[in-house]
């Protein structure tokens, strides 16, 4: 077996890194220093290439990505899943992933994909995606929402009761970022140490911006403090730099 190991994901129509989860595992891979290489997977691709190698997710979508493929040959696939495997494995830099304010903040992003979902749901294919991709997107997202056609579900969003809701949790996850003494200390979760939290967020933060600025800016500006989350995107993008192969 290769000593490479190999990330799984799906590209955005300019094939690249998009999405929040595949973003954690590519920093993640990049902050450590490890060797690996991507490999493109459309969405009708993810299940056929991955069922024969990994069990279903026992919740949500059975296959999806990020997922790796270690130099043993053994696959893994789920951010979370990935990261606690490969900080067993490689533990330097380490990535805290006991820091509280990992666990605070992944609950508070449940929440807020949640709230923002529905607008994602007709940005992602309108924005992102490519065409391969784009009917895949679209029927399965369309099983979501009760078989309603995605633009007729999205056409039906309060989207002002959207954005109050959403800003109750972004300001929340301002608080979390300022708790860990940024403005003293600096930009991260952990003042000036890096952490798996960090990643969550940026990850989460470039997901949106992917989606369009108007979108990034609207969210930036319920967070209550746009440039604390300005500095964090700033401060991981050393480790967002590889996001093509």
């Amino acid at each position: 077996m290769s000593e490479q190991i190999v990330l799984f994901d799906i590209p955005s129509r300019e094939r690249s890194c998009w999405s929040l989860n595949p973003w954690k595992t590519r920093m993640l891979l990049n902050y450590k220093g490890l060797d690996y290489r991507t490999e493109w997977l459309e969405y009708p691709e993810v299940k056929p290439a991955l069922e024969p190698h990994v069990p279903p997710n026992p919740t949500g979508i059975p296959y999806t990505v990020p997922t790796i493929r270690q130099p043993s040959g053994s696959y893994i696939m789920e951010s979370r899943a990935i990261a606690n495997t490969l900080e067993t494995l490689h533990p330097s830099p380490p990535l805290h992933l006991d820091a509280p304010v990992l666990a605070e903040l992944e609950a508070l992003m449940q929440r807020m994909m949640g709230q923002l979902g529905a607008e994602m749901l007709l940005r992602v294919p309108q924005r992102v995606l490519g065409p391969a991709s784009v009917p895949f997107w679209m029927e399965d997202r369309k099983a979501w929402v009760g078989g309603v056609e995605l633009e007729a579900y999205a056409a039906g969003v309060d989207r002002g009761k959207m954005w109050e809701e959403a800003e109750v949790v972004l300001r929340e996850a301002t608080g979390l970022l300022k708790k860990g003494g940024k403005e003293a200390e600096g930009p991260f979760f952990l003042g000036r140490e890096v952490s798996y939290a960090d990643f969550v967020w940026g990850g989460f933060l470039v997901f949106v911006k992917a989606q369009g600025e108007d979108f990034f800016e609207e969210l930036l500006r319920r967070t209550g403090d746009a440039e604390a989350h300005r500095r964090l995107l700033e401060a991981v993008g050393p480790w967002m730099k590889r996001s093509s192969h």
